[in-house]
């Protein structure tokens, strides 16, 4: 049995899906009524990480995890280490991030995944990283803008960064679980080009038959909306990515994503037109 965590997140619900169109999986879930995964041969366990005893009931029987995390203050990749080591899981596989093996990056976020990464080692457990590169998803973020103005505003519209489809990391990380030979491994997982801001909204103004205006914010700007939404430490983390990605950190295109999957990575052409409905006006 695999046991599935972050099921309602864009990557958590690509794995259990997969998994699921194969055989059982169980799904550990806070809020099991935003599940969009079902079948007879899921079961869900209701639960969150700082409850041991469901941690247990959920790591009852089974061989491997799928461990998503992202609480900034709570050790929840140490509890469900430390739970997997008592019930004997023979692998988990975590997402993580692909800046925590960049020397250049040490944003907060970035210094917590290590911490994470670290505190799974710790656990005995044998483990397996998945460090995606930025999801190509988080251009949904434009998509109010877009539908009421007809306009992207963000960071450093000319700076490149190999995202990814986040369905192609689950498939990376479905085929970790499911094969043999994957611990003691971190795979870094990059889309199949490296694509700018102003390049993104260009593709989505062909999908959209509309003309879209890209505006690029400056750092103040972009501090401000952050502030809005995260806390200080946490904004300016995303500041420091933008930066790196500024510096051509994020360019890099690998072949992880054909060579554990044997399938090319999606482009960001595709994953735009899957989800135009996303940006076309109400």
């Amino acid at each position: 049995m695999i046991l599935v965590t972050g099921a309602t997140g864009v990557v958590g619900r690509e794995v259990a899906g997969q998994l699921a169109a194969a055989g059982p999986v169980r799904i550990l879930a806070r809020r099991p009524e935003r599940l969009t995964v079902r079948g007879e041969g899921v079961e869900v366990v209701e639960g969150e990480y700082a409850d041991r005893a469901a941690l247990d009931r959920a790591l009852r029987g089974v061989s491997s995890v799928f461990l998503v995390t992202n609480s900034p203050t709570e050790p929840d990749d140490e509890r469900v280490a430390a739970a997997a080591a008592a019930a004997d899981v023979r692998h988990l596989v975590k997402l993580s991030m692909m800046a925590v093996e960049e020397p250049g990056a040490d944003d907060f976020i970035t210094r917590l995944q290590r911490g994470n990464e670290q505190a799974i080692r710790d656990s005995g457990v044998p483990w397996t990283f998945v460090r995606p590169r930025t999801f190509m998803s988080n251009t949904l973020s434009w998509a109010r803008g877009i539908r009421s103005a007809g306009v992207v505003r963000a960071l450093y519209g000319d700076a490149p960064v190999a995202c990814v489809d986040p369905r192609d990391v689950a498939s990376v990380a479905v085929a970790v679980l499911t094969g043999t030979g994957h611990e003691g491994k971190a795979y870094a997982v990059s889309g199949p080009e490296a694509i700018t801001a102003r390049e993104q909204t260009a593709q989505l103004s062909r999908v959209l038959g509309r003309p879209l205006r890209f505006e690029e914010l400056d750092v103040a700007a972009a501090r401000t909306a952050l502030l809005a939404k995260y806390p200080p430490p946490v904004a300016e983390a995303f500041l420091e990515s933008a930066e790196r990605q500024r510096a051509g950190a994020k360019a890099a295109v690998l072949p992880t994503i054909q060579e554990l999957t044997g399938r090319p990575a999606r482009p960001y052409r595709v994953w735009s037109a899957e989800h135009a409905a996303a940006f076309a006006p109400e």
